[in-house]
């Protein structure tokens, strides 16, 4: 069969799009480990964990609602690294380093997680309708948020602050240090257990594991508590001809 140039091009084009949709959507399942994955706490935690005295579960529940019930909404950049069960760099972002961008929260279930670089993904929900837009992939997923956010890390930054010790188990390892340590009671959760770290009754570190052993870590800087923020923040609405997936 006689293919013309153009014809070839057509063809290289669409082979190249297919491949960079499917490279995309495996880091983009990497990035959405904010929704679904687990943390564990570094190991020097761990150790030092060990040698501390623990709070008491409701101590630790109590004091984790104190630091949550006074953020009513939130704004930061963020920079985020996965690591594979063996400390390695995850195959999935090691190409190109760690993922960045920026974040911002409004209680109750407002969540905006902007992903910049090395592409462009957002993940948004206003509490109803929960998308994943893949700007590369003129590509917008939307799903059901109530079934999102129930069992995720998502639900410990934007949720209500009273209902987290429904979903979790909650630690203090150390009673003297603002780092804790939950773990889901559901059985149906994706991920075994999460840690977040405060520094001046701000969120500063999120640690997640998933069910692979994979290690994710999220730094956040530049946070601004209770300021204002408009609501168009956590709506969306997908750009003339993307391809919509609802799930």
């Amino acid at each position: 069969m006689f293919y013309s140039s153009i014809q070839y091009k057509q063809q290289q084009q669409q082979k190249t799009k297919y491949m960079k949709r499917l490279t995309n959507k495996l880091m983009g399942t990497a990035i959405a480990t904010l929704m679904v994955a687990a943390p564990v706490m570094p190991a020097m935690i761990a150790t030092q964990a060990q040698a501390a005295t623990a709070a008491s579960e409701m101590t630790a529940v109590k004091r984790l609602n104190s630091l949550l019930s006074g953020t009513k909404s939130m704004t930061a950049s963020f920079t985020q690294s996965t690591k594979g069960a063996n400390g390695n760099q995850s195959g999935l972002s090691a190409k190109n380093g760690s993922f960045s961008g920026t974040m911002s929260l409004q209680r109750p279930n407002n969540f905006r997680w902007n992903i910049t670089a090395p592409f462009e993904q957002l993940i948004v929900t206003d509490g109803s309708a929960l998308w994943v837009y893949d700007k590369d992939l003129d590509q917008a997923t939307r799903q059901d948020a109530s079934k999102q956010l129930g069992n995720t890390p998502a639900l410990l930054l934007s949720g209500d602050p009273n209902k987290i010790a429904q979903n979790f188990k909650i630690t203090q390892p150390n009673a003297k240090k603002n780092y804790y340590v939950l773990y889901p009671k559901s059985g149906d959760a994706s991920f075994k257990s999460l840690s977040v770290s405060f520094n001046g009754g701000k969120p500063v570190m999120m640690v997640l594991n998933d069910s692979l052993g994979q290690v994710t870590t999220i730094r956040f800087n530049n946070v601004k508590l209770n300021t204002s923020i408009a609501s168009s923040q956590f709506k969306f609405t997908p750009p003339a001809g993307v391809d919509v997936i609802n799930q």
